[in-house]
């Protein structure tokens, strides 16, 4: 492999910019500069090619064991923390949960101001893996945030007071926004997500100054009988079955990632997953449906279609293309090539030619029973018999966790290797089919809501260091847990990640030994960033445990051993402040014995039934919390006496607990108080058993 910065052609003219455009803020100069100003952490990836590798080196290999705390803020935050901090002359900008914005002193950690857009916390039911925020983006001194309610808001970056705001979603439909905007030539790119719930993907370019819509592009068609607007959506309307039930609204949101190659002018988006994700209910009788699971080439300008690539035809297990794409020069085959690395849900790592779209190899970077290979022929997966779940359940790997998520990986141009955040979770799944019902909730089609427990033993994680060229894994590190932090690469031949059982560590970016960890007392999502001020290196980090893995629970969140304690964390070399003991927490339940239920097997198996599909997606399968939101085993006897009020009468829903009323019953909800108590019964005297030798 040859080790060379991207668009390195490129980089004495954006020199020269970022020189000129330093006191007047960020812009496409200062941006176009950024692979060679390493003080600075600009945009979300750190650069367009979105490699989060950092060419600092005061903290290196050598030096690691010396990094402390420098300064820490406990923040007013209760779910998880997915934000990868900005940095810009002197000033931190992060995000918070519901989509707030903070601006920090990079010297002493004081707040210099905050931003509450007032999201409706009911919005928050329609938010599939917590009420999370990945990140704000900085441009011509303002700073740009994604609300969960679907807004686009542009901040002064001095004072925090919204300069315009954008409703770029349909707010009587379940969309959502959680991803960090990108700027590219002025615009403001944008997606959404809520695709479990049943709407149709899209993203959509902004005005950075004005905050007008430039153009959409939609991910998948739409009722055929209406408009066509654009005309890639006639193509791919010939993918989706004639039987398509486009109420179902087909899916297709770019709720995360992009990247963006100005040499070629090229953005890159991925797409998610269909609505609902079994094909047999969205789309009967097959096709590929077009451009579910898909990574696209948009002309910037115009929002034109220049290649696509379909990572997963036809996908029925929510394979999104929606992870973490990066861009980088490699040499293959004795040829320098212009890349796209991509390691999605699916479980194979993708190296793309990022001008083509042609595919140049995929290869597993872990266990992956759907599919034998990837036909470099043809482009397409080769799938094993019965992996569409058509006649009969299957439990394959991975599982719609993915067997890697959002969590940022990062490359590192001098070992050449892309540092994963890979997990191995089973997955379960089987065709409602024909008795599928729509409902406000999870829309899945596929039996989700068949899953009643996830024990720790089926679950691990590991950090793998793989060679995109040799398309193999160069070392690993295992975890016992899934849902492990995005990383970190720098020039100083390090790796940094944080885990789900909440350790900061470093490791040899060439070996992967671990050189240094830290107890940050919470679990780790997020991925840290690092940055140059005042002649020294930070690193920073957004800890808070959270997301889709810990609300969903089960005993493989419980043997993280963790819980939310939400900070903003920042080390440096020879710093030694220190974070506080945790005290330990309080069961609301304390001094209640539970009792045995006595009510009707019917009424009890109801209240699993509606628990399974309103409940455990947030407060944990099987009624087993992961640590973010409240246990419903534990909960106090005035909470449960309060159950009708709360979920037909939304007495919580100031604090994102949704109303059920047009959901549940009343006698819905006592039974579905039942299984809470019985579950509550059962764990008790799980407890009281002697303990297996």
């Amino acid at each position: 492999m040859k080790p060379s910065l991207l668009w390195a052609s490129t980089l004495m003219a954006g020199l020269l910019g970022w020189q000129s455009a330093q006191g007047a803020g960020v812009d496409q100069a200062v941006l176009l500069a950024a692979p060679a100003e390493p003080t600075q952490w600009l945009s979300h990836g750190r650069t367009w090619s979105e490699q989060r590798y950092s060419p600092l080196t005061d903290i290196d290999a050598e030096s690691v064991d010396k990094l402390g705390l420098a300064w820490s803020i406990d923040l007013d935050n209760n779910r998880g923390l997915e934000a990868t901090p900005l940095y810009s002359d002197g000033v931190l900008y992060t995000s918070l949960s519901w989509s707030r914005v903070l601006a920090v002193d990079a010297s002493s950690g004081k707040i210099l101001w905050s931003f509450d857009p007032q999201v409706n916390k009911a919005k928050g039911r329609h938010a599939c893996c917590d009420a999370v925020n990945r990140g704000v983006a900085l441009w011509n001194g303002k700073v740009y945030v994604g609300t969960l309610d679907g807004r686009l808001i542009a901040l002064d970056a001095k004072t925090g007071k919204p300069v315009w705001t954008e409703q770029t979603t349909d707010n009587t439909q379940p969309y959502t926004i959680t991803a960090a905007p990108r700027i590219v030539k002025g615009m403001v790119m944008i997606g959404n997500g809520g695709a479990e719930f049943g709407v149709r993907g899209y993203f959509s370019a902004y005005d950075a100054e004005t905050g007008e819509m430039k153009w959409r592009f939609y991910t998948v068609p739409a009722d055929p009988s209406k408009p066509v607007e654009h005309p890639e959506l006639a193509e791919a309307a010939k993918t989706w079955s004639e039987q398509t039930d486009w109420s179902l609204g087909g899916g297709g949101t770019a709720w995360d990632s992009m990247a963006y190659d100005p040499e070629l002018d090229l953005l890159y988006v991925g797409t998610g997953n269909g609505s609902p994700w079994n094909r047999e209910v969205r789309s009967p009788g097959g096709g590929d449906n077009l451009f579910l699971s898909s990574i696209l080439a948009i002309r910037p300008d115009t929002g034109k279609l220049v290649w696509y690539y379909q990572v997963n035809p036809g996908d029925t297990w929510d394979f999104t293309a929606t992870q973490h794409m990066i861009l980088a020069e490699l040499e293959i085959g004795g040829k320098e090539r212009k890349v796209l690395m991509q390691a999605p849900k699916n479980g194979f790592f993708y190296v793309l030619d990022r001008a083509t779209g042609e595919l140049l190899s995929a290869e597993k970077f872990g266990k992956v029973t759907w599919a034998e290979r990837i036909d470099l022929a043809t482009g397409r997966p080769v799938e094993v018999p019965g992996a569409r779940y058509e006649k009969e359940p299957v439990v394959i790997w991975p599982s719609p966790f993915g067997a890697h998520n959002w969590h940022p990986m990062s490359f590192n141009p001098q070992t050449g290797l892309v540092y994963i955040p890979y997990q191995e979770v089973p997955g379960t799944y089987s065709n409602e089919g024909k008795s599928f019902v729509r409902r406000e909730a999870f829309n899945t089609g596929s039996g989700s809501s068949e899953i009643l427990e996830l024990p720790r033993e089926y679950t691990a994680g590991a950090l793998v260091a793989w060679d995109p060229v040799k398309q193999s894994a160069a070392w690993r590190v295992e975890y016992p847990n899934h849902w492990n932090g995005g990383t970190l690469s720098t020039a100083g031949n390090l790796v940094f990640q944080g885990t789900a059982a909440g350790e900061f560590a470093a490791y040899s970016a060439d070996a992967g030994a671990k050189l240094w960890s830290f107890d940050a007392q919470t679990g780790v999502i997020a991925a840290p960033m690092t940055y140059q001020h005042q002649g020294e290196q930070y690193v920073a980090l957004m800890a808070g445990w959270g997301g889709s893995a810990a609300l969903f629970g089960g005993d493989a969140a419980v043997a993280t051993g963790v819980r939310n304690v939400s900070r903003m964390l920042v080390f440096k070399l020879g710093a030694s402040a220190s974070l506080p003991t945790l005290s330990e927490p309080v069961k609301a339940n304390a001094g209640r014995v539970p009792q045995p239920v006595l009510a009707a097997e019917q009424d009890i198996a109801q209240g699993l039934q509606l628990y399974s599909q309103y409940c455990a997606v947030c407060h944990g399968t099987g009624v087993v919390g992961g640590g973010v939101l409240p246990d419903l085993r534990y909960s106090s006897s005035a909470i449960r006496d309060s159950y009708q009020a709360i979920l037909r009468g939304g007495a919580l829903e100031p604090l994102g607990m949704p109303n059920f009323a047009h959901s549940l019953d009343e006698t819905q909800v006592n039974n579905l108080l039942l299984y809470v108590m019985k579950r509550e019964y059962d764990t008790h005297m799980q407890a009281m058993q002697p303990a297996q030798e």
